[in-house]
């Protein structure tokens, strides 16, 4: 089971996974997240992979659909706080990655 928390503060959306992202479930990720990020051309997502147990093959594809959504509006994706239990998992999609939530305040700084 995957739960999804989201949360939208300064012009950052912070995507927070708990569960197991795998082929079942990712449809969250690709059916809901995907599209509320084109529709409002969202251009920061955090993902936080603090509380996600497992990630299979689908749901790296989910993350790298998110990916290029964000590039199309011309923004940034990072992850963080990435559990050992996914770590090498997680090395294919080669999202830039920073230590915490509070360290993506700096992505706004720069842009």
């Amino acid at each position: 089971m995957l739960k999804m928390d989201l949360e939208f503060n300064k012009g950052i959306l912070f995507v927070r996974l708990r569960g197991k992202l795998l082929r079942k479930n990712c449809y969250k990720i690709n059916n809901y997240l995907n599209p509320v990020l084109k529709k409002h051309k969202i251009k920061y997502v955090v993902y936080n992979f603090f509380f996600l147990e497992d990630i299979d093959s689908s749901g790296i594809d989910a993350i790298l659909n998110t990916k290029y959504i964000v590039k199309n509006n011309k923004g940034k994706i990072r992850m963080c706080e990435i559990n050992n239990n996914i770590k090498e998992k997680i090395k294919r999609t080669r999202l830039a990655r920073i230590s915490n939530e509070l360290a993506a305040f700096k992505l706004l700084e720069v842009a």
